[in-house]
């Protein structure tokens, strides 16, 4: 009997000890688990054939961190291979999952070679990953047009009557900018209206757009994000806190893009580069 006696009262000494050990860590108010120091996995997410017979392989990336957006210049650690480091990879990386966030267009002699590969490796917090584009037949996307619905992907110009792109490659355009100083961010977008209908169209709001910092090293402010689309256009404001080379991204969805999980289609990129001077160096 004195056994089991004691066995009950070491036991029940053990369990009145766990809310002691749980209040010294709320009062210690240890740090959300992955709120940073975590990795970064580029990702692979398939190819598309273009008009003039290229190919684009659509890439985007998983960063593993909940708050921590980490900045990754070009180089030993954010890099492709073979040939050109940069083939305009972001720098700048968002929290969690972005899907097709570039595209990078290969010559259309790369689909005869069946050892091509056009690797990605991204090296954040000592972690390395690598992910290699390719020319699988399997791999084949349709981002450019859904297949079952005929659904295609918002055509976005940054002039009224300029140049069209759309998908994950998208339209390139720059523009210039000061320190502290609201720049209106202006894009034109239109969109065939056709909707998907499953479960994730329902959700959706139809044609949006999101503006986010795709590359330079200072903060950006954007007001706001996710300017509304009135009559095919939309403006935001975006303000630099210090001089550099910026690219911006625009994100443009329709009824089955906004979610984008689990299929390529129906999203468009616009990227904004922006050359931002010191505010005191304007107008010299």
């Amino acid at each position: 009997m004195r056994r089991i006696v004691l066995t009950v009262v070491v036991l029940a000494t053990a369990i009145t000890a766990l809310p002691l050990v749980r209040l010294q860590g709320q009062v210690q108010d240890p740090p959300i688990p992955h709120e940073s120091g975590q990795s970064v996995s580029p990702s692979f997410e398939g190819w598309y054939k273009n008009a003039d017979g290229t190919y684009s392989l659509s890439f985007g990336y998983f960063n593993r961190n909940f708050k921590e957006e980490p900045d990754i210049d070009v180089g030993p650690n954010n890099k492709f291979s073979p040939g050109p480091e940069d083939r305009g990879q972001p720098t700048h990386f968002m929290t969690r999952r972005v899907f097709g966030a570039f595209a990078v267009v290969v010559p259309k002699e790369a689909a005869a070679d069946n050892n091509f590969r056009l690797t990605w490796t991204i090296t954040a917090h000592g972690q390395t990953i690598a992910i290699p584009g390719h020319l699988r037949p399997e791999w084949e996307i349709d981002a450019l047009k859904e297949s079952t619905s005929g659904n295609v992907p918002p055509l976005l110009r940054f002039q009224p009557n300029g140049a069209t792109g759309l998908g994950p490659l998208g339209i390139t355009a720059s523009m210039k900018a000061g320190t502290g100083q609201p720049t209106p961010l202006v894009i034109y977008a239109t969109d065939d209206g056709v909707k998907k209908k499953d479960q994730q169209a329902q959700m959706s709001s139809g044609l949006g757009v999101a503006w986010s910092k795709y590359r330079g090293h200072g903060l950006v402010k954007f007001d706001p994000e996710a300017p509304k689309v009135v009559n095919g256009k939309a403006t935001t404001m975006a303000t630099f806190s210090e001089p550099g080379e910026y690219t911006l991204r625009l994100h443009a969805w329709d009824d089955s893009g906004r979610y984008a999980v689990g299929f390529q289609c129906c999203w468009s990129n616009g990227f904004m580069k922006v050359s931002v001077a010191d505010r005191s160096t304007q107008g010299r």
